[in-house]
């Protein structure tokens, strides 16, 4: 995980318009290239909240009486830096349009339709 935020540290945390044809490049079928581009982005929004709050754990305090509130300053500044970081999905659109995603399509339900037509 740590080398996805070192990656994403020099990304662009702005949405910006894309060329659509850039995005079908691969597969042909913008339907398809936004699944892959979603499934990553889920992949790395799981992965990055798992990241947080084990490293929120590490400062956690336990206290006794609810009423106790402590702000620990080493959680403001990793949840600081987790905010600054861009959008899962922006993140997985980069990784996309430069070629670092492996996607492969399932051939037994292309096989199945096929068989449905005839």
């Amino acid at each position: 995980m740590t080398d996805i935020k070192n990656k994403v540290q020099g990304l662009d945390p702005n949405v910006r318009a894309r060329d659509v044809g850039a995005l079908v490049s691969d597969t042909a079928n913008v339907y398809e290239s936004l699944a892959i581009i979603a499934k990553r982005a889920r992949q790395l929004g799981v992965d990055l909240k798992h990241e947080l709050n084990s490293k929120l754990e590490e400062f956690a305090v336990q206290s006794d009486t609810i009423e106790e509130v402590v702000e620990n300053k080493e959680q403001i500044e990793i949840s600081k830096f987790y905010e600054r970081l861009p959008n899962p999905v922006i993140i997985a659109t980069e990784e996309y349009l430069n070629g670092e995603l492996y996607s492969r399509f399932n051939e037994r339900r292309r096989l199945d339709d096929e068989d449905d037509e005839d």
